[in-house]
């Protein structure tokens, strides 16, 4: 069992791996932090980084009742608990959205920030595909596993990954195998789909940030992300081709080489 944080009135599971300065990676909605541990932390750690990875509120457990301020009071809190900052952090798509929150409001935490697949503000096919999933899970409906990898796999994947038949062979049996079992915790992350347009907000933020979007990305498009580098002042941004939603583990290497960069630039 990994060690548990209790903050703010939860207790987090994290994993501390490696020596060094410490980066804290956030994910995003509906996995636990282990996913990182596949391709991230390992690169991580022999880049000479101590990663920490955990589960954002809602992953374990049957918590409701909360928001995304609520996960970057929970971030800010583990890294106080852990006396990390400040730190370097890195977020995929809601945890993007932590980590952009937590660049703003608590900058003394912040050294670098790694955004992937972002944005500031929604638009109206995006909006509409969380209306749609959140009345699904909501409804309890069991999909066919084959169907739910099916659909998971045209959501997240590249078309580059979608033609290759060994590859994406590999894809369906990993999603059929382990499907996303949507608990309360989980339907309420879903519920966290960003208000508004907070762009204006984040042109205040300077702390060094890397804004990563994903070419073939259809939940969270490049565009968005570029609208979250152009606005923030102190943001450079990159954009992976052949990548879908899930860049980071379709081409870890090209992601791992970008964040090991960035930071190796921010320390120099």
């Amino acid at each position: 069992m990994p060690p548990l944080a209790a903050v703010n009135g939860v207790k987090i599971p994290y994993q501390d791996t490696g020596s060094g300065e410490p980066v804290v990676l956030v994910m995003g909605t509906g996995a636990t932090g282990r996913v990182w541990h596949l391709h991230q932390v390992p690169a991580l750690v022999d880049a000479g980084y101590r990663v920490i990875t955990f589960d954002n509120r809602g992953t374990s457990g049957d918590d409701t009742d909360f928001t995304i301020d609520d996960l970057v009071a929970d971030t800010a809190a583990l890294i106080e608990h852990l006396e990390l900052g400040p730190c370097r952090l890195v977020g995929t798509s809601m945890g993007a959205q932590v980590v952009t929150e937590l660049a703003l409001a608590r900058p003394e935490l912040v050294t670098q920030a790694v955004l992937m697949a972002t944005r500031g503000r929604s638009d109206v096919m995006r909006r509409t595909m969380n209306e749609a999933e959140r009345e699904l899970r909501d409804t309890g409906l069991e999909l066919p596993p084959k169907y739910e990898a099916v659909s998971r796999a045209l959501q997240n994947l590249s078309p580059r990954t979608l033609n290759d038949d060994v590859a994406v062979r590999d894809w369906l049996e990993l999603f059929t195998m382990s499907p996303t079992i949507w608990t309360p915790g989980l339907r309420a992350q879903l519920r966290l789909s960003i208000e508004g347009n907070r762009l204006p907000a984040y042109r205040a933020i300077d702390v060094p940030c890397l804004v990563i979007g994903f070419a073939d990305d259809v939940r969270l498009p490049a565009y968005l992300a570029k609208e979250v580098a152009d606005a923030i002042p102190s943001a450079r941004y990159v954009e992976l081709p052949d990548c879908g939603h899930y860049g980071y583990l379709e081409r870890p290497d090209a992601v791992n080489a970008a964040i090991v960069t960035f930071f190796a630039a921010g320390h120099s």
